[in-house]
């Protein structure tokens, strides 16, 4: 909807300058319900919400990657959702560049702004920064690559569980560009890439409260089949398939995409891949559920009562002056 700040300059809620700003997120796994939770309190706060989502920021990526249907995205202006095309890639590094100069335009206006978290990496790297890697030889990249050529995505899992276990038991495993890089690095170093990980936080500019939400893992599920259910109704085949030329780059190595590329290739029947995406998609959820049970500063809300977390936020003093 709204991308990058450009002359930006909202006329709303001006904040006092020696008033601190702020950051909310709003976390979870996926289907757990964060777009809703995210508009109703940037409804209340009269302010915006930048999505840090890794692929809701691709125009022709839409039923697959849940994207906030127009009636949401009416509700309040919606920031990194539908504002690039596929071939012009966002990494995590970019994300991070992008969205502090963004912050910087709408803090001038608002002194909260919603950020809604889909992907951690691009959580992390908007609110602690990145962390810093060694350079990788090119025969060390040739030397993992053909690692992936010889013996799959099966190689690269055994491979990195083996030379780095705490990484392997976090990262999705299903995508080789994340496996590649981090073989790389611990042979690069010769060290485990998640070594490397969470040395310095950089210095923001705003202060953070991270919210997250959980559901019961029975009804999250449920609801990753029901959401499943409605693509498919929604026309994610037809979506799948007139990216299919597409495939190779990296945004569409995405679960949703890559098992109806593999219907089209002949791999699967269509029952299939759609049994396949539910599988994958709950897979990926436990993983997100796993790595958020990692961070230690946040705070857990019911999904569906977001008045809960305006009345918290009202009770704390030094959040309270914001409204």
């Amino acid at each position: 909807m709204r991308g990058r700040v450009g002359k930006l300059r909202l006329e709303l809620n001006q904040p006092n300058a020696a008033s601190p700003s702020w950051v909310l997120t709003v976390e979870g796994p996926t289907a757990v319900g964060k777009t809703a939770f995210a508009i109703a309190l940037a409804q209340a706060y009269k302010t915006v919400v930048l999505s840090a989502d890794a692929r809701q920021c691709y125009r022709e990526m839409r039923i697959g990657v849940a994207r906030p249907s127009p009636e949401e995205l009416a509700l309040v202006p919606h920031y990194f959702v539908a504002d690039r095309s596929l071939h012009e890639p966002l990494s995590a590094g970019s994300f991070e560049r992008e969205a502090l100069a963004l912050l910087a335009e709408l803090h001038l206006d608002h002194r909260v702004v919603v950020v809604a978290g889909g992907s951690g990496l691009y959580v992390q790297s908007l609110l602690e920064g990145l962390d810093r890697f060694p350079p990788v030889p090119e025969n060390v990249r040739s030397e993992t690559r053909t690692l992936l050529e010889r013996g799959g995505l099966e190689a690269l899992q055994g491979a990195l569980k083996k030379e780095d276990p705490a990484y392997a038991a976090e990262v999705d495993l299903q995508n080789p560009h994340r496996l590649l890089r981090a073989l790389e690095v611990c042979r690069a170093a010769g060290r485990p890439y998640s070594s490397f990980r969470l040395q310095r936080l950089a210095a923001r500019p705003f202060q953070t409260l991270r919210l997250v939400l959980h559901r019961d893992r029975e009804e999250l599920y449920q609801r990753i089949e029901r959401r499943v259910d409605q693509m498919m109704a929604a026309g994610l085949e037809a979506e799948a398939r007139a990216l299919y030329a597409l495939r190779r780059l990296s945004p569409l190595d995405t679960v949703g995409y890559r098992e109806l590329f593999r219907y089209f290739e002949g791999e699967f029947s269509l029952e299939q891949a759609v049994g396949e995406i539910k599988k994958n998609t709950r897979r990926y959820a436990k993983r997100q559920e796993t790595w958020l049970r990692g961070q230690t500063d946040l705070i857990p809300f019911d999904p569906d009562d977001p008045p809960a977390a305006i009345a918290y936020l009202r009770g704390r003093s030094d959040f309270a002056s914001v409204l």
